[in-house]
């Protein structure tokens, strides 16, 4: 079956209309390899479709998230970040400095979740878990520039 075919498919599973713009960002996500913001998936996406506005990327990318389709990564910076939802179970470490985002595997959550769900009633579907902090390259800079501010601090600037 044609990809698109297959992408029409799933948004009309999930009660959503695939229009051309939808159809056009599916298409620009799958051409990613990686973690996207909304405004370099927008300038992508400009070349070919110079009328699509950058509101409709949010507003597609919002359906999307919400679809279970892309993964929306919370970020320090000025915009989300977004990736396709991948099959693997898994989770991120995200740097507050640069945006990095690591994945990893590793995951005992399974335990607190139905803890949780037996003391709270709740029936517990999935998980979402973030560490925020400094990539290895990240680092190093912040604390050159809290040594430099403490100098400054010293020198009574």
């Amino acid at each position: 079956m044609h990809a698109s075919a297959v992408v029409r498919r799933e948004l009309k599973s999930r009660g959503f209309k695939a229009t051309p713009q939808r159809l056009a960002v599916l298409r620009a996500i799958a051409g990613t390899s990686g973690y996207f913001t909304p405004q370099e998936l927008h300038g992508d996406l400009k070349k070919k479709h110079p009328g699509l506005g950058l509101v409709t990327v949010y507003r597609t990318l919002s359906m999307l998230t919400g679809a279970g389709l892309v993964c929306q990564i919370e970020s320090t910076g000025k915009s989300h970040i977004y990736a396709r939802r991948s099959p693997a179970h898994h989770h991120h470490l995200v740097c507050q400095a640069c945006a990095r985002v690591v994945d990893f595997n590793d995951c005992e959550l399974d335990g607190l979740a139905k803890r949780l769900g037996r003391q709270t009633g709740f029936a517990i579907e999935g998980h979402n878990l973030e560490f925020q902090g400094l990539c290895r390259d990240c680092r190093p800079r912040k604390r050159a520039i809290e040594k430099s501010n403490q100098s400054v601090r010293g020198a009574g600037l």
